[in-house]
């Protein structure tokens, strides 16, 4: 089983990459509106209102309808499912940054300069002012990097996050494809049942982190507490204001699939009326 995980900038013609990439290797390629039309669904909003939020063109109205932590859950569980998959490329959505523990995943940055991108952007758009091609330009990467920040806490233009970054601006397209798939033959990536349990294990705690945004109703939420989970045996700490909370996710936990055991570290710390 081989993954791909890619983040490419507008312009950096990194849609190429991944068509060409799809073609020589045979890879299922998926992007973001496959995942948008999956979380549109979950959480009940229309999948344009999922993508503008994502975009960072969302109106006022849709950002409050949005609850961005069940946003959050909801895409790491998705994007998880996905890298499950034999043979797959995630183009963009954090999976670098959510499956960078996964060893046989392979993450990949295609970038190139902004004088090159507004070039190649001013002819996609037909436009002959080049402002206009570079304000497009700067929305897409602000966009990205505040869901990055916000939802994986991670700096997507930092090559230490890849294994492997591409400059379109003085590598080709084609020379780009070559160096990924020889990256795919190197028995560094070869799978083993070793990666498959990581995926599992993190899926379990999207899960968990998701069922505990959608019972927001006990005063808690998915990054209330700290949680580990290995070989499905799952760790809790944190703090909780009474016992209705911790036993309530005890509760959950006990009834959801794939949870062999739960070592339960929550503390208790009842609110201290201000005086």
């Amino acid at each position: 089983m081989t993954v791909l995980a890619m983040t490419r900038e507008m312009g950096s013609l990194g849609k190429d990459v991944t068509l060409g990439l799809s073609v020589q290797l045979g890879f299922a390629v998926v992007h973001h509106e496959l995942v948008e039309r999956e979380l549109a669904g979950r959480m009940d909003v229309r999948e344009s209102e999922v993508h503008r939020f994502l975009e960072g063109s969302a109106s006022m109205f849709e950002r409050w309808k949005i609850d961005q932590s069940k946003l959050s859950s909801y895409t790491a569980e998705e994007i998880l499912h996905i890298a499950q998959k034999d043979n797959v490329l995630i183009r963009g959505w954090g999976a670098t940054e959510l499956l960078k523990d996964v060893p046989h995943v392979i993450r990949v940055r295609v970038c190139a300069p902004m004088g090159v991108r507004i070039d190649r952007m001013m002819k996609r758009m037909n436009v002959d002012d080049a402002d206009v091609a570079r304000r497009e330009i700067e929305r897409s990467d602000t966009a990205h990097t505040r869901v990055a920040r916000k939802f994986f806490d991670a700096d997507w233009q930092d090559p230490i996050n890849y294994h492997m970054v591409l400059n379109t601006g003085e590598v080709p397209v084609e020379a780009c494809i070559d160096q990924i798939r020889v990256l795919t033959e190197n028995s560094a990536f070869a799978t083993s049942e070793a990666p498959r349990n990581v995926i599992a294990d993190k899926i379990i705690e999207a899960r968990i982190r998701a069922v505990l945004d959608e019972r927001s109703v006990l005063g808690i939420h998915g990054r209330s507490f700290d949680i580990e989970v290995k070989d499905g045996k799952v760790s809790l700490s944190g703090y909780a204001s009474n016992q209705v909370q911790i036993d309530g996710v005890a509760e959950m936990l006990g009834e959801m699939d794939g949870v062999l055991s739960l070592q339960n570290e929550i503390l208790l710390m009842p609110h201290t009326p201000l005086v």
